[in-house]
């Protein structure tokens, strides 16, 4: 319920919004059905007119009061129907025209959005974050604080994800696509992993129309993580998002009118960069999209799977430290928020080159470089500020010990943009290899593999379609009536596509310093990074499968 409204309280009552009562002792006026609060060039209206304390049934009518000639025709109205002078019937829709005014700039005042306000750091928390982007193993440490903040498992893609939400402050952004099955937790782990960025950097999008992103602010996306949480949704504005991914900046020219009726071209632009990240089972229909942007597939595995329906439980039983899942995500936040947009400079970057396995290398490339860079912006706490001679322009360089940590990360992302398959196909092949593995098969039915793998058919017609065609699926025996037997042709090529992939990276870090290979910080730059587990195998490499 509204507030009465306080200018001339005695004579109006204004705390029903869709009744608004003017009193003057002579007269008493009724907006019936409130007023607009939008368009402050006319206040049209439903009046209800009455004498006080008389028996004379009240006039009503819907006028516009900023309307002279209506307003005057209806003066002669009230004045012919309750014979009352037209001086107090001018008089009190002028004075109720008033009170209209002011309480519709009043209520325009109370219900507009309030602007956010960037949220500034107490010395205590500036601190505890300065001191936290100066730790050593840095990556380690903010990985594990990830997985304090709620993030369960995953522990290669959400430092990725990460790293790359980062790169939102710099001029060349990356962006991600998560890809799995439906119910795999795409959506969710962007969101958790979105949760370490400040709001002020970030929009989450659901649905898009097809002309939402011309209609930004010129600035209102620069530097900003646009966080979709189904490609499916944004349809529509996929290639408006390629050109801000490209290029960043889109323009669209429309014709508009000015205040005088006249039609103009207007020229809208919008600018970036930006960093995009979205989620999709549907892998090629994204092509476009997914060439611009790191492809990480969710973890589908049983190992994964208990991970999560533990977390589940302890979180049903009231088992978890909340507050220590909030501290954690503050702290990641807090440590965003002092990170300063620098130049990076990479003096190794001409000895660096990608396996020659990877399709499509000339983005490949650059993503490979960029994340360097990212991760080297990350630890600008911990890296000397250098000057230009010739422009005076600060920047910081990276390390060895950057490109190691990267080649860690970027070796399954590598290895997918190197995979002639999707990824749900490849994870389905390399089921069926181990279920014949296991069974000492050297042949199968499509039918003997649907069963042992619990795959739905249409699914598997798609998958086999793809492995013939890339010819790692041959036909061993049968015919279209009895059916078809099928054989692997090559059990070990997935092994080799790793081993080209892990060798090439190690090659290529070890000609740039043979030295460093000894020092305990860039062994094995290709090896996973996650934590230790004492008694378990390291985690392997499991596509997500595709609806």
């Amino acid at each position: 319920m509204q507030e009465n409204f306080t200018s001339c309280s005695h004579k109006t009552d204004f705390t029903n919004p869709e009744s608004l009562l003017y009193n003057n002792g002579i007269l008493q006026l009724t907006a019936l059905g409130g007023i607009k609060l939008d368009g402050l060039d006319r206040m049209r209206t439903t009046l209800k007119v009455e004498l006080v304390e008389s028996p004379r049934p009240p006039l009503r009518h819907n006028l516009d009061l900023y309307n002279d000639v209506q307003v005057e025709k209806f003066i002669r109205k009230i004045a012919e129907r309750l014979e009352v002078g037209t001086s107090i019937a001018e008089a009190s829709l002028s004075e109720l025209t008033q009170n209209l005014e002011e309480y519709r700039l009043q209520q325009i005042k109370e219900n507009a959005p309030e602007v956010y306000q960037s949220p500034k750091l107490t010395p205590e928390e500036a601190e505890a974050a300065s001191q936290f982007l100066k730790e050593p193993n840095l990556l380690e440490r903010t990985n594990e604080l990830i997985g304090e903040s709620g993030v369960v498992g995953e522990e290669i893609n959400r430092l990725i994800m990460f790293l790359i939400f980062t790169s939102r402050k710099r001029q060349q952004p990356l962006h991600v696509v998560s890809l799995g099955s439906s119910g795999a937790g795409k959506t969710h782990l962007q969101e958790k992993v979105g949760e370490l960025i400040p709001t002020e950097d970030k929009i989450e999008i659901t649905t898009l129309s097809e002309n939402a992103f011309y209609y930004f602010g010129q600035r209102e996306l620069k530097n900003k993580l646009i966080l979709i949480e189904d490609l499916d949704g944004a349809e529509n504005v996929l290639y408006p998002l390629r050109e801000l991914q490209s290029k960043k900046r889109i323009s669209k020219t429309i014709a508009m009118k000015n205040t005088k009726g006249e039609t103009r071209s207007v020229h809208l632009v919008v600018e970036g960069p930006v960093s995009v990240s979205g989620c999709t089972t549907r892998e090629h229909i994204y092509e476009d999209n997914a060439n611009r942007s790191f492809l990480i597939y969710l973890d589908e595995s049983e190992e994964q799977d208990q991970k999560i329906m533990a977390y589940q439980r302890a979180k049903s039983a009231g088992n978890l430290d909340e507050a220590k899942e909030e501290a954690a995500a503050q702290l990641l936040c807090n440590c965003q928020r002092l990170l300063e947009p620098v130049k990076v400079v990479n003096p190794f970057a001409e000895k660096l080159q990608i396996p020659k396995e990877v399709f499509k290398p000339r983005r490949t490339n650059n993503h490979y470089l960029q994340f360097i860079e990212a991760i080297t912006f990350y630890h600008q706490a911990q890296r000397e500020k250098k000057y230009d001679k010739a422009t005076g322009e600060e920047y910081i360089e990276t390390t060895l010990e950057d490109i190691a940590a990267a080649n860690k990360l970027m070796k399954e992302v590598l290895l997918r943009k190197s995979d002639e398959l999707t990824g749900a196909c490849r994870y389905y092949f390399e089921r069926l290899k181990t279920w014949l593995k296991e069974e000492s098969k050297t042949a199968f039915t499509n039918h003997q593999a649907r069963t042992a793998l619990r795959e739905n058919h249409s699914n598997q017609k798609r998958y086999m379609l793809q492995l013939q065609q890339a010819g790692l699926v041959a036909k061993a025996k049968g015919d279209q009536k009895k059916g078809f037997y099928y054989q692997v042709v090559n059990l070990q090529e997935f092994e080799a596509l790793k081993s080209g992939i892990t060798g090439a990276l190690d090659a290529v870090f070890g000609k740039i310093d043979p030295v460093v290979q000894s020092s305990p910080a860039v062994q094995n730059p290709s090896e996973p990074l996650e934590p230790k587990r004492r008694g378990r195998k390291p985690k392997q490499f499991i596509p997500s499968q595709e609806v």
